[in-house]
């Protein structure tokens, strides 16, 4: 009767090695390195503590945010906050809404809408600015970091 539990020892050796290579390897870095670079995105394109109303137009072009083949983008909004108030909307201090998808602050936020002031092609982007207060912002996150500026609204 000792043979059979050493048997069942050797038997289940290999595939508890083999379960711990597949632990291991469901773990993608690239993963991990997209939701980063996303998230590096965002912050250049919508987080800006000290921005103005006054400076879309050189804000926009010293960050590089265009449209696809270097049109100029038609909106960009930025939060005046620092990253970390931002980020802490996905990890805690935000409200998932089911029905579009995206998480809400529970804090208001101050924000600068700029408007391209008619369409053109990268260098001629001009912009006008907009400075809104008391503004709830949606954003979509991933891994606790946001990615995409869905909205904002009252």
């Amino acid at each position: 009767m000792k043979v059979l539990p050493f048997c069942l020892l050797v038997c289940l050796l290999p595939l508890q090695a083999t379960a711990s290579e597949f632990v291991n390897t469901t773990s993608d870095p690239g993963l991990e390195n997209n939701t980063r670079a996303r998230y590096e995105k965002f912050k250049r394109q919508h987080v800006d503590k000290k921005m103005t109303a006054e400076k879309c137009t050189a804000t926009m072009k010293r960050k590089k945010i265009y449209d696809d083949n270097n049109v100029c983008k038609k909106t960009n909004t930025f939060i005046l906050a620092d990253a970390k108030e931002v980020k802490s909307v996905c990890s805690g201090e935000g409200v998932y809404n089911n029905a579009h998808h995206y998480t809400e602050s529970r804090k208001k936020f101050r924000v600068v809408v700029c408007t391209v002031k008619k369409q053109a092609r990268k260098p001629k982007c001009e912009y006008k600015g907009k400075c809104l207060n008391n503004r709830v912002i949606a954003v979509n996150c991933q891994d606790g970091l946001p990615v995409h500026y869905a909205e904002d609204h009252m």
